[in-house]
């Protein structure tokens, strides 16, 4: 089992830059895949990134390609989403996912291949 809390969203204008992270507890953190989703009113939650346990494989949302960029720091159990240019579209509850294991090379991109789910952690981006 392991316990996901998101931080860091907040207002911005449109054009500027947030990070969000997410602290996990519990069982050993490279035991997992990480992503993070989005879900703005109305709509169905919308994948945006993941990243394997090493690191080494990362997948986009066509939406989000060449503006988000996540990472994860291990031996801080955390992982992070650092969102530049932002959109007025960009505007969501955003969370944290966990998967657990998951092996590098393969892309987990659909809601139900996570186990474990934040609480979220919502962004608003003003036009």
């Amino acid at each position: 089992q392991v316990q996901l809390v998101e931080s860091g969203g907040g207002l911005v204008q449109a054009g500027g830059s947030l990070r969000l992270s997410c602290a996990a507890s519990g069982r050993t953190f490279t035991t997992y895949t990480m992503a993070w989703f989005r879900q703005a009113p109305g709509k169905e939650r919308e994948f945006v990134a993941t990243i394997s346990w090493s690191g080494r494989s990362i997948y986009y949302g066509d939406a989000v390609k060449g503006r988000f960029t996540i990472s994860r720091v291990n031996a801080k159990n955390t992982v992070y989403l650092q969102m530049n240019s932002l959109k007025p579209e960009d505007t969501a509850l955003y969370y944290c996912a966990a998967r657990y294991l998951g092996a590098d090379g393969f892309y987990y991109t659909e809601r139900a291949q996570y186990q474990y789910w934040g609480q979220g952690t919502q962004v608003t981006v003003s036009s």
